[in-house]
């Protein structure tokens, strides 16, 4: 039977730019995003988060959907162009006053708020000055996270800087699938990788001196392996390869984010590739300097899946999955055991109290004749995630809450809508908002925490 800590938190997610839509009212400044969607043969069929789920004028229902599956608490993210539309100091006293009135609505119905800074969505104009390439983004970004820690003081505690920095580099910067579409070389990716993880550090400072009770983490995706045996060669491998950081695939490492703000150093020379060695050995003094102000009191963990490893004469190596292997309608691999060994190594390595902040799957939703939506394959899939989730907790992972990605179907970005995440249908036609089965079956396992399993 799985178990959860009586003090577990169960919640959902959403970020700013995939639910909100009002993408140009009340002074709100343009994003990254706004551009690169309306950007011809950037997305699925040229869709955007204009509308999205029109959570900007519907957020009191999304409020009421938390609260009718006994959720405690909500992952969101602030949009940095709503507060500053110029990513500057002049800040929007309407965009505050929606979060206002979101976190207040939260509060009251005895939900905390946990909420995230940056999930992807750069100002514009910050962009048109180089963006993360700008240390000068490093700077204004910690203004920011003042101005909310200011504005936000005894209303919010538990604060998240970056939402994946991974991708953010890799897929933004990297290989361009993401905004601003960039192609950079390795070392170009790195300066934008070094400014994030400056920009975090600051930003913790502020958050943390505004006012002492602030918890302040980050949220980590990358490569997550597992051993098919718990041989102790075959554990080992998995390790390895977990943390390994090649120079082709360095950035979807949670190496790169958590060896410099967790250890506070960027990692050893004997995990880099000799390019990524070498911009290391580059950072200047000052940035290194700052990792000591950004140790986080949390980490955020997305895991979705992982790859199984095994120890063969030649070394370490992955497994290959057999024929007919489930995927999700994303084609992602479906691997519970990352949700055991994920958080198992990464506090094994850092020690810090983990949150699962994103985990959970696309599928092919629809609305039956019933008029109700049946997602057998997403209740069965959470199912096997969480009670391994627990087997990992039992091995000594501390593991403090889980946050379904996502509350609400919503913009999955270059992938527009064809893409359903949610607990909570939407018709984006019409806005309206219809809980699936796996919400109600979500809502018994969080009021039982757990039990229902």
């Amino acid at each position: 039977m799985a178990e959860f800590p009586k003090t577990f938190v169960w919640g959902a997610a959403t970020a700013a730019y995939q639910i909100e839509g009002g993408a140009a009212e009340d002074g709100k400044g343009r994003s990254i995003w706004d551009v690169f969607s309306h950007t011809p043969g950037r997305t699925y069929r040229g869709e955007t988060g204009d509308v999205a789920c029109d959570s900007y004028h519907r957020w009191r229902e999304d409020v009421a959907l938390l609260q009718s599956m006994h959720l405690k608490a909500y992952r969101f993210s602030v949009s940095w162009p709503r507060i500053a539309p110029n990513g500057d100091t002049d800040w929007n006293e309407k965009g505050l006053a929606y979060y206002d009135a979101l976190v207040d609505a939260l509060l009251e119905a005895g939900i905390e708020p946990y909420v995230t800074l940056y999930h992807w969505d750069l100002p514009q104009a910050l962009e048109a000055k180089g963006g993360w390439r700008n240390i000068d983004t490093a700077r204004a970004f910690a203004k920011y996270a003042a101005k909310m820690a200011e504005h936000f003081n005894g209303r919010v505690h538990q604060w998240f800087t970056f939402n994946e920095p991974a991708c953010i580099v890799g897929m933004g910067y990297g290989t361009g699938e993401h905004a601003p579409g960039l192609k950079l070389p390795l070392e170009e990716q790195f300066v934008c990788w070094q400014n994030i993880l400056y920009a975090h550090c600051m930003a913790a400072w502020e958050l943390r001196e505004e006012d002492s009770d602030n918890r302040v983490g980050i949220v980590s995706t990358g490569r997550i392996c597992y051993p098919v045996s718990e041989a102790r060669p075959v554990v080992s491998a998995a390790r390895a390869l977990t943390f390994a950081c090649p120079d082709d695939d360095w950035v979807f490492t949670h190496t790169m984010t958590l060896d410099p703000l967790c250890l506070g150093h960027w990692p050893e020379r004997k995990l880099c590739g000799p390019r990524l060695a070498a911009c290391i050995a580059a950072v200047p003094r000052r940035l290194n300097n700052a990792l000591l102000f950004g140790e986080p009191d949390m980490i955020g963990l997305n895991i979705y899946n992982a790859a199984p490893v095994w120890m063969g004469q030649n070394g370490p190596g992955y497994m290959e999955r057999p024929a007919g292997y489930p995927h999700t309608a994303m084609n992602w691999p479906v691997e519970p055991e990352s949700l055991n060994w994920g958080p198992r190594l990464i506090h094994e390595r850092y020690g810090l109290p983990l949150y699962i902040t994103e985990n959970g799957l696309s599928c092919t939703d629809k609305i039956y004749r019933d008029g109700r939506v049946h997602d057998a394959d997403r209740i069965d899939f959470l199912a096997r995630y969480l009670e391994k989730l627990s087997e990992g907790i039992r091995a000594g992972a501390d593991v403090r809450g889980y946050f379904h990605w996502s509350l609400l179907d919503n913009f999955e970005w270059h992938s527009g809508y064809r893409e359903r995440f949610g607990l909570v249908y939407v018709d984006y036609a019409t806005g309206q908002r219809i809980p699936k089965d796996s919400a109600r079956w979500y809502g018994e396992v969080a009021a039982s925490n757990g039990r229902t399993l």
